[in-house]
């Protein structure tokens, strides 16, 4: 993931900033994403072996930033979007699979854009340079899951790799809930079982961190309303 912090960086590549080797990246994981959804009816083994690279590359694009020193606010943005938007899209995808509960996954994306958002409205009411700065966060789950990289990345890898377990599992109408398709799995120990068991913890505490992120941003929020309110009073 790329930080959006660039005031306080080394100098700049001179290369333009489009052409930045992370947003080259970035732009690839578009390409990728768009082919994968392209296919998602068609061919699953497919789907899956390009949405996955493009995930995987979210992590390559900040190792090239930093390696570079190609770090820019068009490319965390380009990053974050990217993110929300190829979650959102594959959990939409459920909801064609698993169409008796498509509740759960459009709550799943609700909860996922709206998290973010306020995370990153809040980082900007608190001058903050990164979302990623959890360093005076009440909330200790939070301050574990920015600060302690492998343990986010589980999180975060885990809910993908579910999502994705859940799409593979699918058959077309299917009428089973994905709680039945994923215990049926896990119970006949079959690899995608077996991988489902590994990442479903992982994709329950990134729920869990979702909806603190929300509460403790939204309460920045209000602070700042409030703060603002009392200087005007004055």
């Amino acid at each position: 993931m790329e930080d959006s912090n660039i005031e306080d960086m080394p100098k700049q590549s001179s290369w333009p900033i489009y052409l930045y080797i992370p947003n080259l990246i970035g732009y690839a994981r578009i390409i990728a994403n768009g082919a994968a959804f392209a296919v998602a009816f068609t061919n699953k083994e497919l789907f899956a072996i390009l949405y996955f690279a493009s995930f995987v590359c979210d992590e390559l694009d900040g190792r090239f930033a930093r390696m570079f020193n190609q770090k820019s606010t068009f490319g965390a943005v380009l990053d974050m979007v990217t993110d929300r938007v190829s979650t959102a899209a594959l959990l939409v995808l459920l909801t064609h699979f698993y169409r008796s509960h498509y509740g759960l996954f459009l709550g799943l994306l609700a909860l996922d854009i709206s998290s973010h958002w306020l995370q990153m409205y809040s980082t900007f009411l608190s001058s903050k340079a990164s979302h990623k700065d959890m360093g005076d966060s009440k909330s200790t789950l939070l301050r574990l899951y920015y600060q302690h990289r492998f343990f986010m990345g589980y999180c975060a890898i885990g809910a993908e790799v579910a999502y994705i377990l859940l799409y593979m599992l699918a058959a077309e109408g299917n009428i089973g809930s994905p709680y039945e398709v994923a215990l049926h799995a896990i119970r006949n120990k079959t690899v995608y079982g077996i991988l489902l068991a590994i990442a479903l913890p992982g994709c329950a505490i990134k729920q869990l961190v979702n909806l603190v992120q929300m509460k403790t941003a939204a309460d920045v929020c209000v602070k700042y309303d409030i703060e603002r309110s009392s200087s005007k009073s004055q």
